[in-house]
């Protein structure tokens, strides 16, 4: 990812915009095949460039005359009908693409290791929670299968940005074509792989620039929420997932004072260098609204946005996939967690089994709940509670009682859950 943001393939694109717009010229006949023939063969000097810079000031003006000077009188085709936007802005539509190519190969790479850990786990029993509080038992190769379908979404939503910033535009000073015919513009950004913007003015549109932002920042959002779940279920009193921890690769010092501790500092910088992508997209948003024609007050903002957001993303998501791939999960502690409130997690079937014996829905509630609350109080087993609760004993049998108990209930579904979402042990994504 930093090699697409370096200032070094920024020129080599700006020299493949230039190039490009004198072939679509020799093509419509204005440049002779013979000064095209030296124009291809075009290079860029770095040094001539800087030192051009300390006199001119000015990139594109330093840029064409540092190539200019690896030719003959043919330097006089290039940037011909051009203004500075219509080579820098279509190269870096090229660079976001490239960027897009290669943040959806890190997507599929953490989506891999979403689905081999998915599997693992498909029938691994764990306690869901909400509000924080234990509520019914799960799968926890659900919760990976929920990122993975997340991250599906995210990958749909990058490759929707991509073609909405794959776009060139090479149509003279506010855009309007009177210096370059439009059949430049498409021939330049056919060379290019790129779609004409159907109307630009001096610039194309930020639109384009803010949504991709705006996707980096959603996939930022769900790496965030995948660290933030770890690093809860990280916690001593929890300790169902880790952090990969001494491995090579990985932190192997978790404190300068306490030598017992593993911290989840992985996914904890995760979520830090999420908020900075977040931030991001309000500066992208703000960038739309430009005087006119076109102004430079985006310009500033963007040489530090699009490429800090572009690395930070690419950085924490093969950070996520690693910690996926590697994580420590502890299912022994997911069934002690599980039975940590002596079966209160059993409450809701107890409750629909006396509504289907005939008991009025309030007054099953109200049975369940007294019991619930007394073994919240007390620390008794809720599953001795019911069956002497009289309200529930003169309505289910003992028996009933026990078959309700089982944590393979709550798993019935995961197979076909698992199916709708797309995740199979053959299937690669």
């Amino acid at each position: 990812m930093s090699g697409i943001w370096s200032e070094d393939n920024s020129f080599d694109l700006w020299l493949k915009v230039e190039i490009s717009a004198s072939q679509a010229w020799t093509d419509q006949g204005v440049v002779p095949k013979s000064d095209m023939a030296k124009i291809r063969n075009a290079k860029f000097d770095r040094a001539a460039y800087d030192r051009l810079f300390e006199e001119t000031k000015h990139d594109l003006v330093s840029f064409t005359q540092a190539m200019g000077e690896s030719l003959g009188p043919e330097r006089r085709w290039v940037h011909h009908g051009l203004t500075s936007n219509d080579v820098k802005d279509t190269a870096l539509s090229m660079q976001l693409a490239q960027s897009c190519d290669l943040l959806d190969r890190v997507i599929v790479d953490l989506l891999n290791a979403l689905r081999i850990r998915a599997i693992e786990f498909k029938h691994t029993p764990c306690i869901g929670r909400s509000h924080g509080i234990h509520a019914e038992p799960m799968s926890f190769g659900m919760k990976l299968a929920l990122w993975f379908v997340e991250m599906k979404r995210n990958r749909a939503r990058l490759a929707a940005a991509r073609t909405r910033v794959a776009v060139g535009m090479l149509s003279g000073p506010v855009g309007t074509f009177a210096s370059i015919p439009p059949v430049i513009e498409e021939s330049v950004c056919e060379q290019l792989g790129l779609a004409p913007a159907e109307v630009s003015n001096q610039v194309i549109q930020r639109d384009r620039h803010a949504e991709y932002v705006q996707v980096l920042a959603l996939v930022a959002a769900t790496l965030e929420k995948i660290a933030t779940e770890i690093r809860s279920l990280q916690r001593t009193e929890i300790r169902e997932v880790e952090e990969p921890f001494g491995k090579p690769g990985y932190v192997t010092k978790g404190s300068s004072s306490m030598p017992h501790k593993r911290n989840p500092e992985l996914t904890e910088r995760i979520c830090g260098l999420a908020r900075l992508v977040r931030g991001h997209s309000v500066t992208a948003l703000e960038n739309v609204a430009l005087w006119h024609e076109r102004d430079i007050s985006h310009s500033s903002a963007e040489r530090m946005i699009l490429p800090d957001a572009s690395l930070a993303l690419d950085y924490i998501m093969s950070l996520m996939t690693g910690i996926i791939s590697d994580m420590v999960v502890h299912p022994d502690q997911m069934m002690r967690n599980l039975e940590s409130t002596r079966g209160l997690v059993f409450s809701p079937r107890v409750m629909l089994l006396l509504v289907e014996k005939g008991v009025e829905r309030t007054n099953a509630y109200d049975a369940v709940q007294r019991c619930s609350m007394r073994s919240w109080d007390e620390e008794l087993d809720f599953r001795e509670l019911i069956k002497t609760d009289p309200a529930v004993a003169s309505k289910v049998s003992p028996q009933d009682l026990n078959d309700l108990f089982d944590y393979g209930f709550y798993l019935g579904h995961v197979d076909r859950i698992f199916e709708r979402a797309g995740i199979s042990e053959t299937e690669v994504v």
